[in-house]
């Protein structure tokens, strides 16, 4: 299976809303494109945002899941920003996922404050 194909089929997972085969999917194409391609490439740029997305959207994620999902937009968004430009649409993805990342941190701490 291509990377391109492996990246097609989790996108599929997610809006399937099956989020946990899509997070264990982009696991481990995402470390193969890493190696292959380098962490400047698009495609692993993609993969990363779409890993992060699986973490935060999923409504069974844990704070630390959307801990995670945080801090790996937070280490791409520079990397796409400089590769990519800031008007490139998945720098703007990236950029709109980490702001709502963190918002769906704070309304989920909020949240688990208030049932404690």
């Amino acid at each position: 299976m291509s990377l391109q194909t492996a990246t097609s089929y989790a996108s599929s997972l997610q809006k399937s809303q099956r989020y946990a085969e899509a997070k264990s999917l982009l696991r481990k194409i995402t470390s193969v494109a890493r190696r292959a391609l380098g962490e400047n490439h698009e495609l692993t740029l993609k993969m990363r945002k779409m890993y992060a997305a699986s973490l935060c959207v999923n409504p069974d994620a844990t704070l630390d899941d959307t801990r995670e999902a945080i801090k790996t937009l937070e280490e791409i968004q520079p990397i796409a920003r400089r590769v990519l430009g800031g008007a490139h649409p998945l720098t703007k993805r990236i950029e709109g996922g980490l702001r709502e990342s963190r918002a769906v941190l704070r309304f989920r701490e909020a949240s688990s404050k208030t049932t404690n």
